[in-house]
C-alpha cells in the first residue's frame, strides 16, 4: 500500500511506503498523505467482524495499510496491548438513545476522549518503527483541547521521542490544559500559545516548511494530519455499523468535527466498503464546513470560542484529503486550490465538486444555546450526561438526518467530566468526575507560554529536542 502526497502534481506521483508516511507525518510539499488506492472488505469479511473484540477488528481493519511493516501476529499484539487499558470490556460501547438513535461512547481511553482509541495505537507503533529504524523523531503538533493530551499520554517516556504540544492560551478548558501540563516526564513539552487553534497549526506547518529544521530534529506528526491517525480511527465505524447489523443493514454517522479528521476517518470506513448511508458534520459557530456543504463557500472566518472549545478552528486541515479526492486526486489542482485559500481565505471550488461533497455529507451548525439545550434534552430524556462536542453531534443527527429509518449513530467524543462548567450551565450540576481526574487537579503544572512567533517556538523546541544522531550513536 504505498503513499501519496494530496499535492504531488507528478505522474506517476513519488511513493512512500507506511512507516516513511508515518515517521513524515506531512508530506515536503505541505500536502497529507493518502494511500495509492483503498481496501476492500466484502460483505463475507464484514460480517465476520461481529462478536469479535475491538482490538482483534482493529488488527484486521488497519493491517491492509500497513504494507507488511509488522507479520500478522506482531501486529496484533502490538493491537491488543493498546486497547488493553480502556475502561470498558467492549472499548467503544453503544448506547441507545431512542428508536433509531444511538450514541457511541469513545471516552474510555486514559484521557478520557476520541484521540486515544488512535493515540494509544500510535505511540508503540511509533516505538517500534523508530527502534528498528534507529531513529529518533521530534513530535510536533497542535491541540485545540483533546489531541495534545492524548498524544502526551502515548508518547510520554518514550526514549526516542521529544513531543511538543502547543494549545491556544485560554481557548481550552481546565481539565484539558492540566492532562497536558501536569506530566512531568522530561521528554514532554506543552507550550500554550498567545493566539487560536488555527495560529497553532500555522506554526507547526510553518516549521514543518523549514527543511533544515524539520530535518535538523527528524520532525514528526501526531495529529491527525498523520495518515496513521485517521487509519485507526476507521475501527470504531466499523465495530458500530457492524453492531448494528452491517453488512445487512446500512448505518448512519453524525460527527461533531472541527479539523474533518474524524468525519473523513467515517468517509474511508465508507471507501472501504462499511455500508454507510449518511455522513452528517455537526459544527459550533465556527461553521466553516458548515458552510460549504450547505452554501458551496470554505471561507475563513475568525475563530471565536464556544462551549465546545476542541471545534473551535477555521481551517480544517484533513479536508484536503477529501478535497483531493473530489479533484480526482490531481495534486496540481490541490496545491493551487490550497496556495489560494491561504493567501485569499477563500478555497476555489467548482459547482460539480461542491455538488459531489454534498452527496457524500450534509452538515449542520449548532450554537452554544442549541448545545445546552442538547445536553438538557438528553439527560431528561435518557438520563445520559452529554460533554458539549457529543451534545452538537446528537443535536445534528436530529436536525439533520436524511433518512430517520436509518440507524443514526452520534459520537460521544469526549467525557461530560472534562467540560463540568458547560454541562453544570446546561443542567444545573456538574458531572461526577471519574476516578482517573480525581487527582488532577491538585497536581502541580510546568506552564510555558510562548507568542505567536515562529523564532520563539523553533528557539523552544532547539533548546530541549534532542537529535536523531545522539540515538545513532549512545
Amino acid at each position: 500500500m504505498p503513499y501519496i502526497s494530496t499535492r504531488d502534481g507528478r505522474v506517476p506521483a513519488l511513493r512512500l511506503s507506511f512507516e516513511d508516511a508515518l515517521i513524515h507525518g506531512l508530506a515536503q510539499d505541505g500536502g497529507l498523505y493518502v494511500p495509492e488506492s483503498w481496501p476492500r472488505f466484502d460483505r463475507a469479511t464484514l460480517a465476520a467482524f461481529a462478536g469479535r473484540s475491538y482490538a482483534e477488528v482493529a488488527a484486521a481493519v488497519t493491517e491492509p495499510f500497513l504494507e507488511g511493516t509488522f507479520a500478522p501476529a506482531e501486529w496484533r499484539a502490538l493491537v491488543a496491548e493498546a486497547y488493553r487499558g480502556f475502561g470498558h470490556a467492549a472499548v467503544a460501547p453503544l448506547k441507545q438513545l431512542d428508536a433509531n438513535l444511538w450514541l457511541l461512547e469513545l471516552f474510555h481511553g486514559p484521557t478520557l476522549a476520541f484521540k486515544d482509541y488512535a493515540l494509544q495505537l500510535l505511540g508503540p507503533l511509533f516505538d517500534r518503527v523508530l527502534a528498528k529504524r534507529r531513529e529518533r523523531v521530534t513530535v510536533i503538533g497542535a491541540t485545540s483541547g483533546d489531541t495534545g493530551s492524548a498524544a502526551i499520554e502515548a508518547c510520554r517516556d518514550k526514549d526516542a521521542i521529544d513531543i511538543f504540544i502547543l494549545y491556544p492560551r485560554g481557548r481550552i478548558s481546565e481539565v484539558q490544559r492540566r492532562q497536558m501540563t501536569t506530566v512531568p516526564s522530561a521528554n514532554v513539552h506543552a507550550v500554550a500559545i498567545e493566539g487560536t487553534f488555527d495560529d497553532c497549526q500555522d506554526l507547526v506547518k510553518a516549521m514543518f516548511a523549514d527543511q533544515r529544521f524539520r530535518v535538523a530534529f527528524n520532525l514528526s506528526a501526531v495529529n491527525s494530519i498523520n495518515w496513521a491517525r485517521i487509519m485507526a480511527q476507521v475501527v470504531y465505524y466499523v465495530t458500530a455499523a457492524v453492531a448494528l447489523g452491517a453488512p445487512e443493514r446500512a448505518v448512519g454517522f453524525s460527527v461533531p468535527t472541527g479539523n474533518f479528521g474524524n468525519v473523513y476517518a467515517a468517509h474511508v470506513a465508507r471507501r472501504m466498503g462499511v455500508p454507510i448511508a449518511e455522513l452528517v458534520i455537526g459544527t459550533n459557530r465556527n461553521d466553516i464546513l458548515t458552510r460549504f456543504i450547505n452554501q458551496g463557500r470554505m471561507t475563513i472566518g475568525t475563530v471565536e470560542p464556544s462551549l465546545s472549545p476542541s471545534m473551535d478552528i477555521q481551517v480544517s486541515s484533513n479536508f484536503e484529503r477529501l478535497y483531493f479526492e473530489l479533484a480526482a486526486r490531481d495534486g496540481t489542482a490541490v496545491a493551487e486550490a490550497f496556495r489560494a485559500f491561504r493567501e485569499t481565505g477563500a478555497l476555489p471550488a467548482s459547482p460539480a465538486l461542491w455538488q459531489e461533497a454534498r452527496t457524500l455529507f450534509t452538515a449542520h451548525r449548532v450554537d452554544d444555546d442549541a448545545t445546552r439545550a442538547s445536553i438538557r434534552d438528553t439527560w431528561q430524556a435518557t438520563g445520559e450526561l452529554l460533554d458539549p462536542h457529543s451534545a452538537v453531534a446528537v443535536a445534528a443527527a436530529r436536525a439533520a438526518r436524511r433518512d430517520p429509518k436509518v440507524p443514526m449513530v452520534a459520537l460521544a467524543s469526549a467525557h461530560p467530566a472534562k467540560f463540568a462548567d458547560a454541562v453544570e450551565s446546561a443542567v444545573g450540576f456538574r458531572p461526577p468526575a471519574p476516578a482517573r481526574l480525581a487527582a488532577l487537579m491538585s497536581r502541580h503544572e510546568r506552564i510555558t507560554i510562548l507568542p505567536n512567533e515562529l523564532a520563539a517556538v523553533q528557539r523552544f523546541v532547539r533548546e530541549r529536542a534532542r537529535r536523531t544522531q545522539e540515538m545513532a550513536n549512545p
